[in-house]
């Protein structure tokens, strides 16, 4: 098994960690050297979330993904950067008069979750591939047809490189869809996401059928959520796929112990190097992805 394997690290994320863990980066400052000190410890590609400084909560601020970028392109590594869209999705209702939206809700169009990637025009940005029962209560994460292929189409235009994010098997039907549309340049990116209530549970048979259902060409990644990311890291090799670490999804190094990024990230290539494969370097992963490194932010 003698290959390059991308290894991304998410960094923050927008979920209800900040509480739970030290180690969770909440502002640009924390977020840029989060993302560095990954990048030293192997990470290909730094996938980046923003959050409000004082509230610790998921944001869709330009200025805060500006400052972010900026000081990661100033630094002395070079990593892949990929902004998440996924922000702007969330509808909270109230379960006894559905057509009230609860605190909690950020919802808008498709176009209006893209500001900062019309911007700072990333290498990559994600793009989450259908809406979604979000855990327990009564939150959805909204993420339509319609939404999609003019998200799409405008990344398109924008020249940079959706990961597509795959919550359950429908979505991947869609993200195959928006391929098969030519929506998506090849080489499509699929990121197949386990473990996330109520999606596609962490099965690895179940990832498998996934993997056969990925077109002829596929670049493709995986995680899962929690203890089982550093297992998913494994299956995610030996399947031929590329891997996902960080604090978005998991919070421990092992039972009790909080980690950080870059432990995450080191944890992660000894796992890689120990399967016969190495982690690719930022431009063997622009490569493979056939992505054209970009210019820094100013």
């Amino acid at each position: 098994m003698n290959r390059k394997v991308i290894l991304t690290c998410a960094l923050t994320g927008a979920g209800d960690t900040t509480g739970k863990s030290d180690f969770v980066p909440v502002t640009p400052e924390q977020i840029a050297s989060d993302a560095i000190a990954a990048a030293r410890a192997g990470a290909s590609v730094v996938h980046i979330h923003v959050r409000n400084i004082t509230t610790g909560q998921g944001s869709r601020d330009v200025g805060l993904y500006r400052e972010v970028v900026r000081l990661v392109a100033e630094s002395d590594v070079d990593p892949v950067i990929n902004l998440t869209a996924g922000m702007g999705g969330d509808l909270v209702l109230d379960p006894n008069e559905p057509t009230t939206q609860l605190p909690g809700t950020d919802l808008v169009s498709g176009i209006d979750r893209l500001p900062h990637v019309e911007e700072l025009r990333p290498e990559i940005c994600t793009i989450d591939c259908g809406s979604l029962n979000f855990g327990e209560g009564s939150q959805v994460y909204v993420s339509t047809p319609d939404m999609l292929r003019e998200g799409a189409a405008r990344i398109q235009q924008l020249g940079v490189k959706p990961e597509m994010e795959i919550f359950d098997t429908g979505h991947l039907w869609f993200a195959n869809i928006m391929v098969a549309e030519g929506l998506i340049d090849p080489p499509p990116l699929y990121q197949l996401c386990m473990g996330i209530p109520y999606g596609a549970p962490a099965d690895a048979g179940l990832l498998q059928a996934m993997v056969n259902m990925l077109p002829d060409g596929a670049q493709w990644t995986s995680f899962a959520i929690g203890r089982n990311q550093m297992p998913w890291v494994a299956q995610s090799v030996l399947l031929g796929g590329h891997v996902r670490v960080g604090l978005e999804d998991n919070l421990y190094l092992s039972k009790g112990v909080k980690a950080t990024n870059a432990q995450l990230t080191e944890r992660a290539v000894g796992i890689i190097e120990d399967l016969g494969s190495s982690v690719a370097t930022p431009d063997e992963a622009r490569d493979i992805l056939a992505i054209e490194r970009k210019v820094s932010a100013e």
